[in-house]
């Protein structure tokens, strides 16, 4: 079970500062999240979302996309460790979006970064995750997703901290619907 307090390190200190420096570097790098708004605004639509947390915003490109497919008023907080003035531990939300970011997670924090989005999502989560290799290396040499692992691998994982309410398989990854354990 999460506990209510974020972990200690979700990201060494190492692959923060590789993370910011792509993230300052390269204008494609963190951007994925654009091209899920429309399915994440009808989500927010279906489910009465007030609230909405980026969990790895990156370019924060979520928020301005969803601002203009929602007339509603839709609070969006982001959060990336990579980012100075979007780093601080996240508070909880109705719906947590987190796009293109679990398969990024160094393998030694991923129980950790599942952790906590399991403390953050109060009502439902929208999480996409890659299976196979990115088209993008570190500057390190690795490629840029650090686990490339099936749905079949993800599963267990994700339903010891979330009940799987819809789950989508793509060419190259998947994405799932997640509601909480726990009572909302």
């Amino acid at each position: 079970m999460a506990s209510d307090r974020p972990p200690a390190a979700l990201i060494s200190e190492n692959y923060r500062e590789l993370q910011a420096q792509l993230h300052r570097e390269r204008a494609d790098y963190g951007e994925a999240s654009e091209d899920w708004a429309p399915l994440v605004a009808r989500i927010v639509r279906q489910n009465g979302v007030r609230a909405l947390l980026d969990y790895g915003a990156g370019k924060q490109r979520l928020s301005a996309a969803l601002r203009k497919l929602l007339p509603e008023p839709l609070a969006v907080d982001s959060y990336d460790p990579a980012i100075p003035d979007i780093s601080r531990p996240p508070e909880p939300a109705e719906m947590v979006a987190c796009i293109d970011v679990l398969e990024h997670v160094e393998p030694e924090f991923l129980d950790g970064v599942l952790d906590d989005l399991a403390r953050v999502t109060s009502k439902v989560g929208f999480f996409t995750i890659a299976t196979g290799p990115a088209r993008k290396v570190l500057t390190d040499g690795r490629n840029a997703h650090l686990i490339q692992q099936p749905l079949s691998w993800w599963l267990p994982r994700l339903q010891a901290r979330f009940r799987v309410a819809r789950k989508s398989e793509l060419e190259g990854g998947f994405w799932v619907l997640v509601k909480p354990l726990r009572a909302a």
